[in-house]
């Protein structure tokens, strides 16, 4: 550990649990959020409270970022008192999920401020971010991860993907487009399990111990949709974003995304008619609606 100092931008769901992981491996930090509320846990604990992303890298050793745009992110790492006009800190971590094309422009433009972008984007949602379980999909030089690596390790498992930015943000692309389909054709299934007269827990249990048990049925299902709570812990606003990007970029490279298009489609309507804010499992709401069943149990 080496005594470094750390900054933290970021302190909402994801960014919140990750530094406390921080702390409680004996790092010191200085950490910013816009929405103040957020830093509190935090501050309560003994992290300092910084002015501006400026402020935290003119502080800290090392930054980590947890944002939830791409657009936020090259704001708080290249704008006016973003990261790069911090005076103190070489090495810029981002924990967002940003795209291989924003990534390459951060990196550019830090890289120009003598600083080095680990483009660390991660998966597990906010019970892995507590529990320490998160998949780290990792691109820097390797003599960047050799310094991170210890810091990151406290966050979950670690995948080194090379040394060239954005390479982690297509590994991530494509894990949450999967993550998405799972959760939409799960719904089809499931709804028309349902009107045919078969229990959606029963069903749910079927595919399960069966050749179409997925992280939908294994997880998100029992978890938020089969309670009617759907409070999985993810907004429907990131996973568009996120799916939205994946075909971008897979197209943008020459590579067909025919049922990623279906997809966000499917997430395009759920974020129309549930709101950004509504938590992504809502997809099954809409099966929900379009069948005239519910799937509970």
């Amino acid at each position: 550990m080496a005594g470094e100092i750390l900054g933290v931008i970021g302190t909402g769901r994801m960014g919140g649990p990750m530094a406390g992981r921080l702390m409680d491996a004996g790092y010191s930090l200085v950490i910013y959020d816009t929405q103040v509320e957020a830093t509190q846990p935090l501050v309560k604990r003994g992290a300092l409270l910084a002015k501006s992303p400026a402020d935290v890298a003119s502080r800290a050793d090392i930054v980590l970022a947890s944002l939830p745009t791409p657009d936020i992110v090259k704001a708080v790492t290249l704008g006016q008192d973003g990261i790069g006009s911090g005076n103190r800190a070489k090495i810029v971590i981002d924990l967002s999920t940003s795209g291989p094309g924003t990534a390459k422009f951060v990196a550019e433009g830090l890289k120009a401020k003598g600083m080095q972008l680990v483009d660390a984007p991660v998966s597990g949602g906010i019970k892995g971010a507590v529990n320490g379980t998160l998949a780290v999909m990792v691109s820097c030089p390797q003599a960047t991860y050799d310094i991170v690596q210890p810091i990151l390790k406290n966050f979950g498992k670690l995948f080194y993907t090379g040394d060239k930015p954005g390479v982690a943000q297509t590994a991530k692309l494509a894990n949450n487009l999967m993550a998405a389909a799972a959760l939409v054709i799960t719904s089809e299934a499931v709804a028309m399990g349902v009107k045919g007269g078969v229990n959606a827990k029963v069903l749910i249990d079927i595919i399960n111990a069966s050749s179409g048990r997925n992280s939908a049925s294994e997880d998100k299902f029992p978890r938020a949709v089969l309670p009617g709570t759907f409070d999985f812990g993810f907004t429907t606003g990131l996973s568009y974003k996120d799916v939205r990007l994946c075909v971008d970029e897979a197209e943008a490279m020459g590579v067909p995304m025919v049922c990623g298009a279906v997809v966000r489609q499917m997430l395009a309507i759920t974020n129309a008619k549930y709101g950004a804010s509504s938590d992504f499992t809502s997809i099954a709401k809409v099966l929900e609606e379009w069948a005239g069943v519910e799937m509970r149990g």
